[in-house]
């Protein structure tokens, strides 16, 4: 150990709600911790959504330890300052060892074993370190934007806020998963001019036979599969979400229907050359491929009711309000009289401090429910880490106790 190195058994990277469920279970295990996080704990949250975004799962599915929703509406979405109030609820819940405003720049084996941990001006040793700080670090905007007239408005969705702060014109949105359906919904509400660049991201029904979508997955244990035994396996993980909403209520997301209603809507954006769009031709099978995931949804929720010989309400089948007319035509961003482009594709991991390895050749870490082959590290809060809900609100406890009882070498009890 050098000197002024400080020692600590355990080191969490990542002060969201991933991080802080990790320090919940430490605490109540009274192992000695340290949460480093580079801004504030509820910063993704604060400073990275819309001011219209609401959760897409119900309140009930908001499970950190020892913190439930105890509103009264279970069956509704959190907008975006009551998700803030929630976590900021659960921080003073209890008391972490949470350093805000600490930046964990670089992480490497210890020649005494576990790790060397550089956060801020510090030097630490850890036998053990949990890296929960997201797969959502660097906003994904391709090379050629940079080559786009200046003159148009370019912004990422962690950088969206409101229609008010774009200038006035048209706008192209490019992505259609959660974010960008979503901020297409919330634009159009706005009665922008819009245009949308249609990826594969496949959608689900809000409501089916009288009940919301998730509570008939969650009495089918759908939330409880596991990655192991999912169809996909790993190939779980790099699945798009499907996109659909909360707001005011919860409803559907037809992307079809934003088309009957004056929506552009154009296939998979290739690039932009010299302010023109130029468009892979797969409108058409994206829209069906999104309808056929939504149809296979119901028909599961329709087999489960069969089996159980439960009565619930019948529903037509969809029928598709429109269609695309097999046209795959660039789109000139100036004749369309677009001035903004928000950029909906996502967002790459950042694990460059990170000299440990555990790691595949496209840098992907590997793991098996958290836990890596390097003794005492582990990753938490990442989608299908062990389930769907590994992610989110819903399923990082479970994961959090888990990986708690690897470090204490007993069981832990999910709160």
């Amino acid at each position: 150990m050098t000197q002024n190195e400080k020692s600590i058994p355990v080191i969490i990277v990542g002060g969201g709600q991933a991080g802080l469920s990790m320090s919940w279970y430490l605490c109540r295990e009274k192992v000695e911790h340290i949460v480093f996080e580079a801004k504030t704990a509820c910063h993704s949250w604060d400073d990275e959504r819309w001011d219209n975004f609401c959760l897409v799962t119900p309140n009930w599915q908001c499970e950190l330890p020892g913190h439930p929703y105890k509103g009264s509406d279970p069956h509704g979405f959190m907008v975006k300052q009551e998700i803030i109030d929630y976590v900021k609820g659960f921080v003073d819940s209890f008391t972490p060892p949470l350093r805000e405003h600490t930046a964990v720049t670089s992480i490497t084996r210890h020649e005494s074993g576990g790790y060397r941990v550089v956060a801020g001006q510090e030097v630490w040793h850890a036998q053990h370190v949990v890296i929960a700080s997201g797969a959502y670090q660097d906003a994904v905007i391709p090379g050629y934007a940079s080559a786009i007239d200046p003159a148009i408005y370019q912004v990422h969705s962690q950088d969206y806020r409101n229609a008010a702060e774009l200038p006035e014109g048209a706008v192209l949105v490019v992505g259609s998963g959660q974010s960008g359906a979503q901020i297409v919904e919330d634009l159009f509400l706005e009665k922008r001019k819009l245009h949308l660049c249609v990826g594969s991201a496949p959608r689900v029904s809000r409501f089916y036979r009288g009940r919301d979508v998730v509570d008939w997955l969650a009495d089918m244990h759908f939330y409880d599969l596991t990655v192991d035994n999912h169809p996909l396996r790993d190939g779980a993980r790099d699945k798009t979400n499907h996109y659909v909403t909360g707001r005011n209520g919860g409803h559907d997301l037809d992307l079809r229907l934003f088309a009957q209603k004056g929506v552009g809507l154009h296939g998979t954006l290739e690039n932009i050359r010299d302010e023109v769009a130029h468009f892979a031709p797969d409108l058409k099978d994206n829209l069906d491929d999104a309808d056929k995931t939504n149809a296979d949804i119901k028909k599961s929720i329709d087999a489960y009711i069969a089996r159980e010989g439960m009565s619930a309400p019948t529903e037509a089948p969809y029928v598709p309000v429109w269609e695309p007319d097999g046209k795959n035509i660039p789109l000139d961003l100036k004749a369309a009289g677009i001035t903004s482009i928000i950029w909906c594709i996502g967002f790459r991991p950042d694990y460059r401090w990170i000299d440990v390895p555990v790691f595949n050749g496209a840098n992907k870490p590997l793991w098996n429910r958290g836990v890596t082959n390097a003794p005492g590290f582990y990753f938490l809060g990442l989608p299908w880490l062990h389930t769907w809900g590994s992610g989110r609100f819903s399923g990082i406890s479970r994961d959090a106790a888990w990986l708690a009882g690897q470090i204490t070498g007993k069981t832990v009890p999910v709160a």
